[in-house]
């Protein structure tokens, strides 16, 4: 079981890498109609991704591995987890920003934002990409 839930955790986590990728190189160029869903729907699946890491994170801190008392004290896992909530609070202002987005897209619209918007968003993404490596780094420091 400890097996299946390591991978689970890793594929949900090179998905959060590849889809705040995604998002990252959607928001170069000019924004489309089409590319607006597609950012809306690659930050949906980052969001999930997250959400999937977090709760199979925990559980196996908890129930499959070495136990809490042991990654408590691991500084290695203790930067990961600062990490991965630092990344998740980044994260917010790109999210509402493309949550926003919803309605003009449902009206067949492209959203209307500024290049400053997504300048400033695009640099939050780079901080996320950056948090993320340091994560995985961590990870590798812990195995």
């Amino acid at each position: 079981m400890s097996i299946l839930f390591a991978l689970l955790h890793h594929l949900a986590a090179f998905t959060l890498f590849s889809f705040l990728t995604v998002e990252f190189m959607l928001l170069k160029g000019e924004l489309t109609l089409a590319r607006a869903k597609q950012v809306i729907l690659a930050d949906t699946i980052y969001g999930a991704s997250a959400g999937v890491i977090l709760v199979i994170g925990l559980l196996r801190v908890i129930y499959f591995e070495k136990g809490t008392d042991y990654y408590a004290h691991s500084i290695p896992f203790v930067i990961k987890l600062s990490t991965f909530i630092l990344v998740g609070l980044l994260s917010i202002y790109p999210t509402l920003e493309f949550m926003s987005w919803r309605s003009s897209v449902r009206q067949g619209q492209v959203p209307t934002i500024s290049d400053a918007k997504i300048k400033k968003i695009r640099m939050l993404m780079h901080w996320e990409l950056i948090g993320l490596t340091i994560i995985l780094l961590c990870a590798a420091m812990m195995a």
